[in-house]
């Protein structure tokens, strides 16, 4: 498997399949998933309504992972997760990596080959990017996945710099 960095817009990226950083509702929201939801179109937010109508009627749990269509994205798929709230008295780490875990064991269901993933909780959740980026890189070198092209796609150049000094 091939790890590039890929600085920019992750819902430009021509990828099989796309992660969302995701909450547990999957109804869209800030950062990450709202550009998802809104440049993917409303097809999205169709399935995910179907996917609260039965399996997770009380949302996707935290380190979890489910797939939708990628609507109007120039991917095949969304693989939405939900990583955890950053905590610095209760060590979540585990939850995180299972986020990416997670993602690509249901790449690998769905047969994708390039994967484009966002620095998950980094954002609204307030995990520091640098351990996030360890967690990350970590998680997926250790992941048995047929996917060939990983991609993180960081939206601004301190998170590049961070995830390409952990790279």
């Amino acid at each position: 498997m091939e790890i590039t960095l890929v600085p920019g817009d992750i819902t430009e990226q021509q990828v099989d399949a796309v992660v969302n950083a995701a909450n547990s509702s999957l109804m869209g929201g800030g950062g990450v998933d709202g550009a998802i939801h809104r440049r993917g179109g409303p097809e999205i937010l169709e399935e995910c309504r179907k996917l609260r109508a039965s399996p997770f009627g009380k949302g996707l749990p935290t380190g979890q992972a489910v797939a939708t269509t990628a609507g109007r994205l120039p991917a095949r798929w969304v693989i939405h997760t939900v990583g955890p709230v950053y905590s610095r008295s209760e060590d979540r780490s585990g939850l995180l990596a299972s986020c990416y875990r997670e993602s690509l064991r249901v790449a690998d269901e769905l047969g994708a080959r390039s994967v484009a993933f966002p620095a998950i909780s980094t954002g609204a959740y307030g995990w520091p990017m640098d351990d996030a980026a360890r967690i990350a890189l970590e998680a997926v070198r250790q992941a048995h996945t047929q996917v060939e092209d990983l991609r993180f796609v960081l939206f601004d150049a301190a998170a590049y710099a961070v995830f390409e000094a952990r790279l």
